[in-house]
């Protein structure tokens, strides 16, 4: 039983009932907290395209599936809100939520406390993903959401909960969370060296130049030691040489006549000396999660552009790289440790009109030590208008060079860059992107295409450049707090991003604009609003001028969230 529960009946919500099917439900019943779990009223939530993933896919998202590990069944059984499968959900994970009841037994949280969600549960994998909040769990379109201490208690005592404090406006505080998984794609730890005891393919086309036996072997070492190591090709001397460097260091080694013997194996980390299309398209597909493909070219051309799985880099986390030299250990210094901005970099952002991209430039422009130069792409000149006013906000004194490209009616950039942003998730895009970097430069597929999408990638512009292509996908609790820090430090303006509000009577209208990418920022649904529908900041001065007057430069603020209250 809960210690309080202040509120019991029924409530707004907004319910995906089956894929491209959602409900305004009026009377959703709202559930009491039982021993372990507590009740919270949403202050905030703001609506993801990637919510538009969830209702096109419904049970076949791989987050709406049954979790099969990390906790007792017997314990989901308990939970109301853990609806898998065919069950209706309610989405929304980018939530500002406060406690109203606790269950008795609950001992991390207390009535009062006011948080922001990490959605992604990481430690309840589903049979392809994860399980999360505002997916297989309830998210936040609805006045209450009850939620269970051990699901957002993870196994190491990290809570998926992050406490925030009253300063904020509940927008600033539901925006962290997108905001977070910007901040995860700069922030990324990339693997710069083979994986310790994982599994490892060195593969040779026998029509190739012999790679140097020293410049296989060196990479076995202690502090480059696989625990597997599968060999295709090579004659009998560089065996030999491979085969000693196993024995020395205990690997487990294996020959396989030809990649036609490799239907079910995936790899760390896969050296490939060659420059065959074909292999190379093969070898792609065996990259496990979070592996690394490195070519070693030994100055010879692939000669033609090779289809990549694109969709993989940004969801599996698998990287490629490569070297014209024949040392395959070289290709491994070019990684960057993270996928963060350098000093001085020329940045283009492809998409930087929609809501991610909107927050992509105002993280460069708010960084101390950032860019030189933001070129900010899109499609549209309406979004580009409107973001050329959000930036103009955040530049004040910064010394950065600022320029808007439509494609359509401004022709290509004219120039090559240091770093590409891609957040429009067309394939072709990447392979666009490729060529327009310079020696050094890194791509980041932010923008999520699906796994299995392979763009053609001109591998030979890449590899002699020493380009890094990386992508990722969620955030971290450590994101949260590392953007939680600059908001409380106001060093980032998470409002920067809104562009239109609502109540939960629009709510659906708001997804629908997501879905048909109609608002250059996000959306942020109030729903304790009940009825007010759908309002454009931009049009807020027509129908409601007392709040459109706290607005900071047309820029959403505390001061017109609380105006919105009286």
């Amino acid at each position: 039983m809960s210690k309080t529960c202040p509120f019991s009946g029924t409530q707004y919500a907004v319910q995906l009932v089956g894929a491209d099917k959602l409900q305004l439900n009026t009377s959703k019943e709202v559930h009491p907290p039982g021993p372990r779990q507590v009740l919270a009223k949403v202050e905030a939530v703001g609506l993801c395209f990637s919510d538009m993933k969830l209702l096109h896919a419904f049970e076949s998202h791989p987050r709406k599936g049954p979790i099969v590990g990390g906790i007792d069944p017997a314990v989901l059984a308990e939970i109301p809100s853990y609806v898998p499968n065919e069950q209706p959900t309610v989405p929304g994970h980018e939530v500002c939520a406060r406690i109203v009841a606790v269950g008795d037994q609950v001992t991390h949280f207390k009535v009062g406390d006011r948080y922001l969600v990490q959605a992604d549960y990481r430690h309840l994998p589903t049979a392809d993903n994860n399980a999360a909040f505002g997916y297989n769990f309830e998210g936040a379109l609805q006045e209450y959401v009850l939620l269970d201490e051990r699901v957002n208690i993870g196994p190491d005592g990290e809570s998926f909960l992050v406490p925030v404090s009253d300063d904020p406006g509940a927008s600033s505080i539901a925006l962290i969370e997108p905001w977070a998984c910007v901040e995860d794609s700069y922030c990324s730890q990339e693997r710069t060296g083979i994986k310790q005891g994982g599994r490892m393919l060195v593969a040779e086309d026998a029509s190739g130049v012999p790679p140097d036996p020293i410049n296989i072997s060196v990479l076995l070492t202690e502090d480059n030691r696989p625990g597997e190591l599968t060999i295709v090709g090579f004659g009998d001397e560089l065996r030999a040489a491979i085969s000693k460097a196993a024995r020395h260091l205990a690997i487990n080694l294996r020959a396989v006549p030809s990649l036609d013997g490799l239907a079910d194996a995936y790899f760390d980390d896969i050296i490939y000396f060659g420059c065959l299309r074909n292999s190379i398209e093969i070898l792609d597909t065996k990259l496990g999660e979070g592996g690394v493909l490195n070519i070693v070219t030994n100055g010879r051309k692939i000669g033609e552009s090779v289809d990549l799985d694109v969709g993989r880099v940004h969801y599996a986390h698998t990287r490629i790289v490569g070297t014209t030299s024949g040392d395959p250990s070289s290709s491994y210094h070019h990684i960057p440790s993270t996928g963060e901005l350098r000093p001085g970099d020329v940045l283009l952002v492809v998409g930087a009109g929609g809501p991610m991209g909107t927050m992509h430039v105002v993280r460069a422009l708010s960084m101390e030590a950032g860019p030189s130069k933001i070129i900010a792409s899109d499609l549209s000149d309406e979004r580009l208008t409107a973001l050329a006013r959000r930036a103009g906000s955040v530049m004040q004194d910064k010394c950065i060079e600022f320029e808007l490209n439509n494609p359509k009616s401004d022709g290509p950039i004219g120039q090559q860059v240091d770093y590409v942003a891609l957040l429009a998730p067309v394939p072709a895009l990447a392979s666009a992107a490729v060529p327009q970097l310079r020696k050094g430069g890194i791509l980041n597929l932010f923008a999520g295409i699906k796994s299995g999408t392979n763009a053609s990638i001109d591998l030979d512009h890449y590899i002699e450049n020493e380009l890094y292509m990386f992508g990722t996908s969620g955030s971290t609790v450590e994101d949260l707090y590392a953007v939680l820090t600059k908001v409380d430090r106001g060093e980032l303006e998470t409002n920067a991003s809104v562009a239109a509000i609502t109540g939960m009577r629009g709510a659906i209208e708001g997804l629908e604009g997501v879905n048909e990418q109609r608002y250059e920022g996000k959306v942020i649904v109030y729903p304790w609003l009940q009825e007010m529908g759908l309002i454009e900041l931009t049009a807020l001065a027509e129908s409601h001028p007392q709040i459109a007057a706290k607005l900071n430069d047309g820029m959403w603020t505390k001061e017109a969230e609380e105006a919105l209250r009286s």
